[in-house]
């Protein structure tokens, strides 16, 4: 064995030997985190690697950023097998260039020149254009200067060798501009000793940068490089979902399961550490976040680095664990955590499919658990809890919205007593009980009875859906809510649910069981307008836009049909913001938030307001009650009034298709007397000194 040989196989031993112990030392907190089962649906899961690690699906949503992301990746996958393949070379001890002059010797040579260049493209836009998310990193730096100095090493190991065996009258030809070639051209007239010196450290320079840049990866932001395809394959199926309190421990074991919530790095379920694992840091969650762009405390990509950072501390490579701090306190903030509005906003934009908002939900279930829910949630909690709504209202009166919503051949959605009904109408509590949002819910009412349903509502026996109590990780109070729903909505014998509130959609389709299907107001009106089984009147000027909701368009993927509504209405000028879709932005009053006023510089409401200015409309059109009371309270705060106003799209199609009615053109939709504004109220429940606690199942009154 050659001196050379031995020293190529002990880089190679020690390299791998190094990589497999790191990587055993970084497994140990997800084999001490919880269970979770991800191991479901595998072909699926394997058409989301294909879609989102191979092809990258997501990075193209920032262009210039994207496109170099994946030249990367594409000059990385080509490069794998030419690393190993160097590597074998050197283990045989044959360490010489391939013929070339091949598509795929050329596809490689290109490989290595796009991607170092990349890289000074990418430290060129850290150190000198800085965009704002991302984060100042040396680490980031002197990675990119590991990977650029890898494809120099093996630029200089080609063309060295190349030049060397030209000599030898053995061509070896490489692909013109490629950075191999001009490395063959500025050695070309260097003597064959010395070109045989640049061939051999050429290699050894790749080999212990590959191996070091190997083992280095584990300890920085790169390691999502090695976890990353896992984290994809891993990764969460239905949107809208939030895991339950703990994997394998049914609901009627749940009062012995001890601690709820995450109180420990322990408490994370192994998948979600993997997430800490995978985050490339690349800010992309933070800079799309309307908490992050309202001034609150909470940022994903800071979020996630702090939790990774301790979680190296508490599990170190080598030594003890160095860092004692609780978690929430000592690494996270409670603000942070109360500052989530679980809009999705970042887990739709995340490259590495990455969750959040199931770690927020279970750091408040923590937090509930020891008594730490924020002051203004108490009175709404207990009033949830007492008597069915977060407005401490009379449950008898929870009907009573319904009068006056009747038509001139008859009432629209009575109360419901007994069966016989085909279409239920569930209104949840912020329709039932809040002056504004109850004229959406008597235009839907009128809508689902001029559309020939069979339809009545629950009345007092309905009780809040529990959408916002869950994830605001009061499980034990959903829990009641949910069944005491469940058992009155089997009592009606309805064959499916229609509702204007995304949050009791959401709530209704993804955390209730054995309930009849659930459709937005949006999906009926969208479809009986495909259907030709309705007539709208022409408005009379006015631009509009519309606003997704979070928990319709992200969470549920209904985007086209509250549009198609819209482009249905002649004399209709529609015009998009810039966030819109699955990149909308979060009108920041969703449920239970209404009632918690996190700290901010601005808010989210009010940006919104601003970019449907921008975009040029004169009137917004949501799909969802708290958007429309939170927007409108929004045109006030921002001193848009007479200017700007807000509509649900369940009103504009009322009073659309009541125009068709009278035989008339009913022109200019703005808001009837009938629907007073909501008066810029923040919080519509009194609050209390009285402290909140949780309680466990069994005590709480149905």
């Amino acid at each position: 064995m050659s001196l050379f040989e031995f020293i190529v196989r002990a880089i190679d031993l020690i390299g791998l030997a190094c990589f497999a112990w790191i990587v055993a030392r970084r497994l140990r907190p997800l084999v001490a985190a919880q269970v979770d089962r991800r191991w479901n649906r595998p072909w699926t899961r394997l058409g989301r690697v294909m879609q989102y690690w191979l092809l990258q699906w997501r990075h193209p949503r920032f262009r210039f950023a994207g496109a170099m992301h994946i030249l990367i990746f594409a000059g990385f996958l080509i490069l794998a097998g030419r690393a190993f393949a160097v590597i074998a070379m050197g283990v045989a001890d044959q360490v010489h260039p391939e013929a070339g002059g091949g598509l795929l010797e050329t596809i490689r040579d290109y490989a290595t020149t796009v991607v170092f260049l990349c890289m000074l493209a990418a430290a060129f836009r850290r150190l000198v254009l800085r965009p704002a998310r991302y984060p100042r990193s040396v680490d980031a730096i002197f990675l990119l200067g590991l990977i650029a100095g890898l494809m120099a090493a093996d630029a200089i190991f080609e063309g060295s060798g190349a030049a060397f065996h030209a000599r030898a009258g053995v061509a070896v030809k490489l692909a013109a501009g490629s950075l191999p070639w001009l490395s063959e051209r500025a050695l070309a007239g260097a003597p064959g000793a010395a070109l045989r010196q640049w061939q051999m450290g050429g290699y050894l320079t790749h080999e212990c940068v590959f191996f070091f840049l190997l083992c280095y990866r584990p300890f920085g932001i790169q390691l999502h490089v090695e976890t990353g395809l896992f984290s994809i394959f891993f990764a969460k199926l239905e949107r809208g979902t939030v895991k339950p309190v703990r994997w394998g421990v049914t609901e009627e074991k749940l009062d012995g399961a001890g601690r709820f919530g995450v109180q420990r790095i322990e408490d994370f379920t192994w998948k979600h550490i993997l997430d800490f694992y995978s985050c490339a840091d690349c800010g992309r969650c933070s800079q799309l976040c309307p908490a992050n762009a309202a001034g609150r405390a909470l940022s994903p990509r800071a979020l996630t680095a702090k939790l990774r950072e301790y979680t190296f501390r508490r599990y170190p490579v080598f030594g003890r664990a160095r860092d004692g701090r609780e978690l929430v306190g000592g690494v996270v903030t409670e603000e942070e955590i109360w500052g989530c509005t679980t809009c999705g906003s970042c887990e739709a934009e995340c490259p590495l499919l990455v969750e959040y908002i199931d770690k927020i939900v279970d750091f408040r279930r923590g937090l509930i658990d020891r008594g730490k829910a924020p002051q203004s949630l108490h009175k709404p909690l207990r009033s949830l809890e007492s008597r069915g709504n977060p407005f401490g209202k009379p449950e008898k009166k929870r009907g009573d919205w319904a009068q006056g919503a009747g038509l001139a051949g008859g009432s629209a959605c009575p109360t419901v007593n007994g069966g016989g009904v085909d279409t239920l109408y569930f209104a949840d509590s912020m329709t039932s009980y809040d002056d504004r949002a109850q004229a959406v819910g008597r235009a839907v009412a009128r809508i689902l009875a001029r559309l020939g349903e069979n339809c009545g509502i629950l009345g007092a026996k309905e009780r809040d859906s529990g959408h916002d109590v869950r994830r605001f990780g009061e499980e034990t109070l959903y829990m009641a809510l949910r069944d005491h729903n469940t058992a009155a909505i089997r009592e009606t014998g309805a064959r499916r649910i229609v509702t204007a509130d995304p949050h009791a959609l959401n709530a209704l389709r993804h955390d209730y069981r054995e309930v009849p299907p659930v459709e937005h107001i949006a999906e009926v009106l969208a479809r009986a307008v495909r259907f030709g089984r309705v007539n709208f009147a022409a408005v009379n000027g006015g631009v509009y836009t519309y606003h997704d909701p979070c928990y319709l368009g992200r969470h549920n993927g209904v985007y086209e049909a509250p549009r198609e509504v819209l482009d249905a209405i002649p004399g209709l000028r529609r015009v998009e913001m810039a966030r819109a879709r699955d990149r909308s932005f979060c009108c920041g009053g969703g449920g239970l938030a209404l009632f918690h006023e996190a700290k901010e510089q601005e808010r989210m409401g009010v940006q919104r307001v601003r970019m449907a200015a921008d975009a040029g409309a004169d009137t917004v059109i949501t799909a969802c009650p708290f958007c429309l009371v939170n927007i409108e309270d929004a045109i006030k705060v921002a001193g848009m009034e007479g200017r700007m106003r807000v509509m649900d799209l369940a009103e504009l199609a009322d009073v659309q298709m009541a125009g068709t009615e009278t035989g008339g053109r009913h022109g200019d939709p703005g808001l009837r007397e009938t629907s007073p504004g909501y008066g810029g109220e923040r919080d519509p429940v009194q609050r209390s000194g009285d402290g909140y606690r949780s309680r466990r199942p069994g005590v709480l009154d149905q």
